[in-house]
């Protein structure tokens, strides 16, 4: 460990005002003031000065910017619950810990999924577009802008843990039927309390929805888990809706069956290159296709507190020769 009297942390973007002045009183910490996201370059300065890195998930930590020679990082401490962004081999390879920050956004990131389940099928962000954009609005009418009820449609959830069973607790008190996929079953009174059906087959499943959730993470083996040849098999009146993260989804895929009308909607808070969204998307949206939100799933003042919270309870953990409550390995995964 570096012979300072206390560590140098190094945080990529800007944290909540309270989270970096605690950080302050703790360790000598180097913030990042302006908030842009940080270079390669950047980042490989860092790796090789810093004795922690707080990165979040615009930050991509490869195996290439921890073989610098003269790294000598020991702890990343994301600010975030998924480390897609980080090589975490790469990191256990050179014996840096890596730890997130789960649990405390799980309510706030199914409330937004269920708001985008409610959105979607009754057209809400579309209704709202004319007012927003001065649109000429005769008045209520009987037959004008007509969606879909909810209550007693079947909705499909792709990845059952903790984000997965929050929204089918919300969904389920508005009346929709849950089923799931995911690589095990819940706890059998988990399932009993949510009414929960298993599908063990995701193409099974995705075949009988109404509304499809991804509430799954992504790893190398969810990357297009809904495939061109997968999304063939929705129906053409269901719905997606992924709060998760972008790689999950073939954009391209999904993009060709909006445009043909051969599947009901879509609802999208992430992308699969963010903060790049495909601009056929956003035409999409124009035409009340599609629902467009910009990463605001965990968005609240609450989670963003409390995920800082989590990072210095990790920090100090291990400065204090403890194995972090939220290490992440590679076998996690």
């Amino acid at each position: 460990m570096s012979v300072r009297k206390k560590p140098l942390v190094v945080v990529t973007r800007k944290l909540p005002d309270s989270v970096e002045t605690r950080m302050r009183e703790l360790f000598d910490t180097q913030l990042n003031l302006d908030d842009s996201p940080m270079t390669a370059d950047r980042l490989a300065e860092a790796v090789r000065t810093a004795d922690i890195l707080v990165p979040t998930v615009t930050d991509h930590i490869t195996k290439d910017i921890l073989d610098q020679p003269d790294c000598k990082l020991k702890l990343i401490a994301n600010f975030g619950n998924g480390v897609d962004n980080i090589d975490v081999s790469a990191a256990q390879e050179r014996g840096i810990t890596v730890t997130n920050t789960p649990k405390v956004l799980t309510e706030d990131t199914a409330d937004m999924t269920m708001a985008l389940i409610l959105a979607v099928p009754r057209r809400m962000f579309e209704g709202a577009s004319i007012l927003n954009n001065g649109g000429d609005w005769p008045g209520w009418s009987p037959t004008w802008m007509l969606g879909h009820r909810i209550g007693g449609k079947r909705l499909g959830i792709i990845g059952m843990g903790r984000i997965g069973q929050a929204v089918a607790r919300r969904a389920r008190a508005f009346g929709l039927q849950i089923h799931y996929h995911n690589r095990r079953q819940v706890a059998p009174q988990i399932a009993e309390e949510l009414g929960a059906t298993y599908w063990d087959s995701l193409d099974q499943m995705l075949a009988r929805m109404d509304i499809i959730s991804v509430n799954c993470p992504h790893t190398p083996g969810t990357f297009h888990l809904l495939s061109a040849r997968r999304l063939k098999l929705i129906r053409k009146d269901a719905y997606i809706v992924n709060t998760a993260r972008g790689e999950v989804i073939d954009e391209d895929a999904l993009i060709k069956l909006l445009e043909a009308g051969d599947i009901g909607g879509a609802a999208l808070d992430v992308y699969e290159h963010e903060p790049a969204v495909n601009p056929k998307f956003v035409r999409l949206a124009k035409a009340g296709k599609v629902a467009l939100l910009p990463h605001m799933g965990s968005a609240t003042i609450e989670g963003r507190i409390d995920m800082g919270e989590k990072v210095i309870i990790n920090i100090r953990t291990f400065l204090d020769g403890h194995k972090p409550p939220d290490r992440v390995l590679p076998s996690m995964l």
